[in-house]
C-alpha cells in the first residue's frame, strides 16, 4: 500500500478545521500525538512536505495536526482587551481564554473521539506564530489539564501587560515543554510597543530560567536576521515539532541543526543570564599579542557581537585594572591595543589597563547596519543618506546599553580583576554621539567618557535640546564624571558643533564634571583624527596623577 498523508477539511459547530493525518495513519492501528495550530494551520501548510520528510526519516514523531481557523484573531488570540498599537487599527478583544477553553472542552474531545489520538496533555500541543504564539503561551496557564507542549514562534510578547502577568504566575512545571523562537531583527523598525518584541521574549526566558524552569522544558531559538514575517515563522514550525515531539526519548539537546538551547546558554559564564557563546568561536586569537576575541549572542538584544579584549601582561594593582570600553571595536581595537601595549611596557610608562572593543562578527572595519542601530536613539529619517544610500534602522541605543551594563561588564568582571571605579567609554562619530547619550542618561556606568568627533547632528541636534537637563542633573550625581571631547579642525561641521557643545557645557563644569577637557587636532579630518587622539586619550584615562611619564 502506498504510504501517504491526508489533509481533511472538517467543521465543528461552525468552526472550520484543517486536519492533517500523518503518513502511517491509514496503515496502522496506533494512536498519535496531536498539535493544534492557530491561524488554520498555515504554518504547517507552508512546509508540510518537509515535515513529512522528518517523519519518514524518523527525526520527528508523527503527529496529527489540527489547523484551527479563526474569524477574528485580534479577539481570540489575546488574553485580555487592550487598545490597538497603531491608530486606526482594530483593538484587541481579549477573548483568548474563551477560545482556549473551546479548544480544550469541545474541539479536542471531539478530535479525540473521531481520530486515534493520545489525549493526555503530554501528547497534546499548541503552536502559533505572532499573536498565535502569544495565545499558545497563555494556553499553558489557562488549560494545563489539556495541553502540555507549546510552540511560541515570534510570540507577540510586546502585548500590553503580558510580561507583568507572567511574572505573577509560577514557572511552568517540568511536564510542560516550550519551544520559543524569535528573529533578532523583529520590531526594530517599529515606534510602538512592538519594538519590545525581542527584549521581552528574551526577558521571559531569562526570568523562567532564573526561577528554576527545568532545563529540558525550554528551548530558545534566536533566528539571526529574522524579521516578524511568516517566512521565518514557517521555517521554525518543523524545528518546533522536532523539539516538542522528538522521534524517541533521546536527549533533545543532542538534536543537530536546531540551534542553541537555552539550557546551554552561559557555558561561558554561568552567572550572566542571556549570553550565548557562538558555536566554535568562544575564543579565537587576535593578531596583537595579549589579545583575544569572543563571539556572543546577547540575551537582551538577540544580536551577535564580537568582543575584543586586551589583557595586560603586568599584574593588576590591588584595586584591579582600570578599563576602557570602545564601540566600533572592529575599526579601533587593534590600534588601541597596540598603543596600550607600547605605552605600558616602560617602568615609567602608563600603568596597565584593560581595553575591550565591542564590535560585530565581520572582517570589515564598520558594519553600517548594526552600528546605526546600536549607537543611535530612535529618530525619523526621511530621504536618503548623503551618499545616496537608504538610512538603516536606528534607535537601539538603550538595548545596546543594557547589553553592555547587564551582560558584557559582568562577564569581563568575572574574567579579569577590574577597578569598577575607573571604567571608561570611547566612541567616535556616531559612537561619539552614543558616548554623550550614555553620559546624559546613565552617568553611573562609567567614570570617564571620551567623545571623538561626535555626530551631534543626530535627530536634529537632540543632545543640544537636552542641555537644560544638566541643571537638574548636576547636583544629583553621586560621582561627577569626566568628559573629553576630541575632534580634528578639518572636520568642518563636526568640529563646529562639537566646539559649540563643549562651550554649552562650560557653565556646568565645576558642579557636574570632575574634569571637562577639549582637545583639537590641527589639520586632521573625521577619520584621520583617530590615531592622533589615541595617545592623549590613554594618558587622560590611565595616567597616575603626579607621575612623570617616559613613553
Amino acid at each position: 500500500m502506498n504510504v501517504q498523508s491526508y489533509i481533511e477539511e472538517r467543521e465543528w459547530e461552525g468552526r472550520k478545521l484543517t486536519i492533517y493525518l500523518p503518513p502511517t495513519y491509514a496503515i496502522s492501528e496506533r494512536s498519535y500525538p496531536t498539535v493544534y495550530v492557530h491561524d488554520g494551520g498555515k504554518l504547517m501548510g507552508a512546509c508540510f512536505r518537509y515535515m513529512e520528510r522528518l517523519f519518514c526519516e524518523e527525526k520527528v514523531e508523527e503527529v496529527i495536526v489540527i489547523g484551527v481557523h479563526s474569524a477574528c484573531r485580534n479577539d481570540e488570540y489575546t488574553p485580555w482587551p487592550t487598545d490597538a498599537v497603531t491608530e486606526g487599527r482594530p483593538v484587541f478583544g481579549g477573548a483568548g481564554r474563551a477560545y482556549v477553553d473551546e479548544l480544550a472542552d469541545a474541539i479536542k474531545p471531539w478530535i479525540d473521539s473521531v481520530y486515534r489520538t493520545k489525549p493526555e496533555p503530554a501528547h497534546s500541543g499548541l503552536i502559533g506564530g505572532s499573536l498565535g504564539g502569544l495565545i499558545s503561551l497563555f494556553g499553558a496557564y489557562f488549560r494545563p489539564d489539556a495541553f502540555g507542549r507549546f510552540g511560541l514562534l515570534s510570540a507577540s510578547l510586546w502585548y500590553e501587560g503580558a510580561l507583568a502577568q507572567l511574572a505573577q504566575w509560577p514557572v511552568p512545571p517540568k511536564e510542560q515543554t516550550f519551544y520559543v523562537s524569535v528573529g533578532n531583527r523583529e520590531g526594530q523598525s517599529k515606534v510602538n510597543r512592538q519594538r519590545e518584541m525581542i527584549p521581552n521574549t528574551l526577558a521571559l526566558c531569562r526570568e523562567w530560567r532564573a526561577r528554576g524552569i527545568h532545563p529540558q522544558s525550554l528551548k530558545l531559538e534566536i533566528v539571526d536576521g529574522g524579521t516578524h514575517d511568516f517566512i521565518f515563522m514557517a521555517k521554525q514550525f518543523p524545528e518546533a515539532l522536532a523539539w516538542l515531539f522528538p522521534h524517541t526519548d533521546r536527549d533533545r539537546y543532542a538534536q543537530s541543526g536546531l540551534g542553541t538551547s537555552f539550557a546551554n546558554v552561559l557555558q561561558l559564564q554561568e552567572a550572566i543570564p542571556g549570553l550565548v557563546p557562538t558555536e566554535g568561536a568562544a575564543r579565537v586569537p587576535y593578531a596583537v599579542p595579549g589579545t583575544e576575541q569572543i563571539d556572543l549572542v546577547s540575551g537582551i538584544t538577540g544580536l551577535s557581537y564580537r568582543i575584543f579584549i586586551h589583557v595586560p601582561l603586568k599584574p593588576a594593582p590591588p584595586e584591579g585594572y582600570p578599563i576602557l570600553y570602545a564601540v566600533d571595536g572592529n575599526a579601533y581595537f587593534g590600534s588601541l591595543a597596540e598603543a596600550m601595549r607600547l605605552v605600558t611596557r616602560h617602568p615609567l610608562g602608563l600603568p596597565p589597563g584593560v581595553i575591550v572593543g565591542i564590535g560585530y562578527p565581520s572582517e570589515g572595519p564598520f558594519v553600517a547596519e548594526r552600528r546605526f542601530y546600536d549607537l543611535t536613539t530612535l529618530a525619523k529619517r526621511d530621504g536618503l543618506r548623503p551618499d545616496g544610500s537608504a538610512w538603516p534602522v536606528n534607535g537601539g541605543a538603550e538595548l545596546f546599553l543594557d547589553f553592555i551594563e547587564q551582560e558584557l561588564m559582568p562577564l569581563i568582571g568575572q574574567r579579569l580583576p577590574i577597578d569598577r571605579s575607573r571604567q571608561s567609554l570611547f566612541g567616535h562619530s556616531l559612537g561619539g554621539y552614543f558616548t554623550l547619550h550614555t553620559l546624559m542618561t546613565r552617568p553611573h556606568m562609567f567614570r570617564s567618557y571620551i567623545a571623538g568627533s561626535p555626530s551631534l547632528w543626530w535627530d536634529d541636534r537632540l543632545l543640544f535640546r537636552r542641555l537644560p537637563e544638566w541643571e537638574q542633573r548636576k547636583d544629583s550625581l553621586e560621582q561627577a564624571p569626566e568628559l573629553m571631547i576630541m575632534v580634528g579642525t578639518k572636520d568642518d561641521k563636526i568640529y563646529e558643533s562639537a566646539q559649540e557643545y563643549y562651550r554649552a557645557l562650560l557653565p556646568y563644569r565645576d558642579q557636574a564634571f570632575s574634569r571637562l577637557v577639549w582637545s583639537e587636532f590641527a589639520g586632521e579630518g573625521h577619520v584621520s583624527v583617530l590615531h592622533p587622539l589615541i595617545s592623549p586619550m590613554l594618558r587622560f584615562l590611565f595616567a597616575e596623577a603626579g607621575k612623570e611619564l617616559r613613553i
